[in-house]
């Protein structure tokens, strides 16, 4: 009886999955392709991944394997929520746990069909097409947390096996599990947004006791990792913004001694609407501003930014470190932008779209 009543579950969550144009795979991962894989193939525009690090955004698989399972219902996520969709589950432990080789095999599998459609769009270079149905890249980072997902070494492992690199984005409530992964990732990104354990209440609202905790335990291992790592902060418009704010995150940084921090802002998309009103959105501009003060409190200095996605990004090094080819002479991370922060991934958020993508 308990057995029928998990499965029915996740089957209705999965159908409202695929409403929102996830693709399954499996019992409990999904793919989605990115709002920047289609602009890489229409019109030859990268993500900010590509401008950072080289990522090729047409070659680039974005994946989570816990579809539905996370221990935050942080305010501005848009990920799907159970008082979303009028149904109960258990979002601390994923009911089934598929084996690796299958998600990674068949997440691959469902990138290349939803990229095979472009070959016969008019304007589009095939031989683009062709290079995005080998994939290079694989961000597991669409929703959920990737962390619950207790084979998660392994995963990242079988990609490396198919000569992909990886990009592992965590809340960090798992550090047992990131302590214990078979295989670094390529780089390993801790989602960031509270700077202090009231804020972490407020902002990631956890279903789980001492999860702050958890999260200082994961910032307290991350300068032993080998693989460049990033603190990933999403920044709120009137809730972690404030020169204190920026002066606490310093602190933690001091702890976590990131390779990177990348500042961005807030997106107005999916059941976030709910949560946050579109005053919660920052501009380029005020995003900048505070990674100049994040900047000033942490000896960290600013290597780049990629207006359209409304990010900046700070470093100790002085040029990012190259993982994927999508750097020219032309185009790299030193290039100046000469876009704008309302016509690039954040149009559908600014016209009302409830729709988002990563």
């Amino acid at each position: 009886m308990v057995s029928n009543l998990r499965i029915d579950t996740l089957s209705l969550i999965m159908k409202e999955l695929e409403k929102e144009k996830y693709h399954i795979v499996g019992n409990h991962s999904v793919y989605k392709k990115c709002h920047w894989t289609h602009e890489a193939l229409t019109s030859g525009r990268y993500c900010y991944k590509g401008k950072f690090y080289g990522i090729e955004s047409h070659r680039c698989v974005q994946m989570s394997p816990t579809a539905a399972w996370c221990w935050f219902r942080c305010i501005h996520c848009w990920r799907l929520e159970p008082e979303d969709i009028g149904i109960e589950w258990d979002e601390t432990k994923m009911p089934v746990q598929d084996d690796p080789d299958i998600i990674a095999e068949k997440s691959i599998e469902e990138h290349k069909r939803a990229v095979s459609g472009y070959f016969g769009r008019e304007g589009v270079d095939k031989e683009k097409v062709r290079e995005a149905m080998t994939p290079r890249h694989v961000a597991i980072s669409l929703t959920g947390e990737p962390t619950l997902y207790e084979r998660l070494g392994e995963l990242i492992k079988e990609y490396h096996k198919r000569g992909m690199t990886t990009f592992l984005v965590t809340s960090g409530v798992r550090p047992d599990i990131l302590a214990n992964l078979d295989e670094e990732p390529t780089q390993l990104f801790v989602s960031l947004q509270a700077p202090n354990e009231f804020k972490h209440k407020l902002i990631n609202r956890p279903i789980v006791a001492n999860s702050w905790n958890l999260v200082m335990r994961t910032l307290e291992i991350l300068p032993s990792f080998s693989s460049p790592t990033v603190i990933r902060m999403t920044m709120i418009k009137g809730f972690n913004m404030s020169d204190e704010d920026a002066k606490e995150f310093a602190k933690l940084m001091e702890i976590a001694q990131p390779t990177y921090i990348e500042v961005k802002a807030y997106m107005h998309v999916g059941p976030s609407t709910y949560r946050l009103s579109k005053d919660a959105m920052p501009r380029h501009s005020e995003i900048k501003e505070f990674a100049y003060k994040l900047a000033e409190y942490t000896g960290y200095k600013i290597l780049s930014e990629h207006v359209p996605s409304r990010i900046v990004l700070l470093s100790k090094l002085n040029r990012p470190i190259q993982i994927g080819n999508a750097w020219t002479n032309d185009w790299n991370w030193a290039t100046k932008d000469i876009e704008d922060d309302i016509n690039g991934e954040y149009k559908e958020a600014e016209l009302g779209c409830t729709e988002g993508e990563t």
